[in-house]
């Protein structure tokens, strides 16, 4: 019992610290990519409303593929199609000079594309659960359409969407084991090496797994408490 508490400790004999690097690098991964997938999924949601038939189709596309695609294999085409390509651009402009896409960035937009394609469906189905009559209120007392989007149909959509949000926010936490593959040491690298250089692999996939089961339970309370809160606020509307 005393070699496992030293394996997990924090120093030079232990491994304590790297988990705990893995932790954080998982945790910030996951709360970049968090926005971006939002923001982008909530505009392809709007473009699947759109009148633009252009659009509609452009948006419908985005969606399916990259709901159809891996998302491990999403994140190699970013990681290394979008460096390949990125890396003959420039070479065409300046010869000789090279490009390397850091792998954070590369693993936040990756994952982000897949959270906004799925995304984009949570908000499509709050948009047609809201009236139509909710739009038509805002125009009538004079507000814009942006106006209108933002004081009227932001705080429904958002108590709306918020469930499956939650859901798709737990599997983004999730996949972001997904970047290990490519270099950064989040918890699944970080206790992988671990258990290697160790040779205690249930030890240390054990700990991985209880870290993202604390985690995801986490997520879950903080996300009950914003559920609970909106659903009072709405009530109060």
């Amino acid at each position: 019992m005393d070699g496992v508490w030293t394996l997990l400790s924090f120093g030079p004999e232990g491994w304590g610290d790297d988990i705990a690097k893995g932790v954080l690098l998982t945790v910030t991964l996951a709360l970049a990519t968090l926005p971006l997938g939002l923001v982008v999924g909530f505009f392809v949601a709007l473009g699947k409303r759109s009148q633009d038939r252009t659009l509609r189709l452009a948006a419908n596309i985005y969606t399916t593929i990259f709901r159809g695609l891996p998302e491990l294999l999403t994140l190699f085409l970013v990681f290394y199609g979008a460096q390949i390509g990125l890396q003959k651009l420039v070479q065409t402009i300046s010869p000789g000079t090279t490009v390397e896409i850091n792998a954070f960035v590369a693993g936040m937009v990756a994952l982000g594309t897949v959270f906004s394609s799925y995304a984009s469906e949570v908000f499509l189905a709050a948009f047609r659960a809201i009236p139509q009559g909710q739009f038509e209120g805002g125009h009538a007392v004079g507000l814009s359409n942006g106006q209108t989007m933002r004081l009227v149909i932001l705080p429904q959509l958002i108590r709306l969407a918020l469930p499956g949000l939650s859901n798709l926010w737990l599997i983004l936490l999730k996949d972001t084991a997904l970047v290990s593959v490519i270099g950064l040491a989040d918890i699944l690298r970080q206790t992988g090496i671990a258990a290697r250089v160790t040779k205690e692999a249930f030890l240390f996939f054990g700990i991985a797994c209880l870290l993202y089961l604390v985690l995801a339970m986490l997520s879950s309370i903080v996300l009950g408490a914003i559920e609970s809160w909106t659903k009072r606020h709405g009530v109060q509307r």
